[in-house]
């Protein structure tokens, strides 16, 4: 059997982010129309716009590693995703929908976050510093889209949740 090294799982990390950006960019317009407040479907049209151009540093960082851009299933994305689309099923036209969109989306940015830590690290380690600033690129957006969420829970969304629905 053929020892796995750093390598393959920096390919294979690189593939699930990339399945999970791709899954994202279809969920985000679909939060957007979902979501109430006009900030909020703001931040969500904006990050659409961002996550393209975070998919194409990615398949950049395909093209630094020699391998062709793909994706493999992210099962930890999908099952984010699924509980987005519960919220805006369950809690749709309710107070609390918005604030349950931010928490939804703020698994997604984390989840990103994390991914995109890790794997700017392996690439500092595995000697690849242009896939570095690609990767820390979309680290930074993601940081900042996550603390954009949390402004705009703690403007007036949480206390709008707390509302009764009449």
């Amino acid at each position: 059997m053929k020892e796995k090294a750093l390598d393959r799982l920096f390919y294979e990390t690189l593939k699930d982010i990339y399945y999970a950006e791709r899954k994202i960019l279809k969920a985000l317009p679909k939060m957007a129309r979902g979501a109430e407040t006009a900030e909020l479907k703001k931040a969500f049209n904006d990050h659409c716009a961002e996550t393209e151009r975070q998919v194409e540093r990615l398949q950049k960082v395909f093209e630094i590693c020699g391998k062709r851009a793909q994706g493999k299933t992210c099962e930890a994305i999908e099952g984010i995703i699924a509980e987005g689309e519960e919220v805006l099923e369950e809690f749709k036209g309710q107070p609390a929908q918005d604030a349950g969109l931010i928490s939804s989306a703020q698994a997604v940015e984390h989840y990103e976050i994390a991914r995109y830590g890790t794997l700017k690290c392996w690439a500092e380690m595995l000697g690849m510093p242009d896939a570095v600033k690609l990767l820390d690129q979309n680290l930074q957006e993601e940081i900042k889209a996550d603390a954009l969420l949390t402004k705009i829970a703690e403007g007036a969304v949480n206390e709008h949740a707390m509302e009764r629905a009449a």
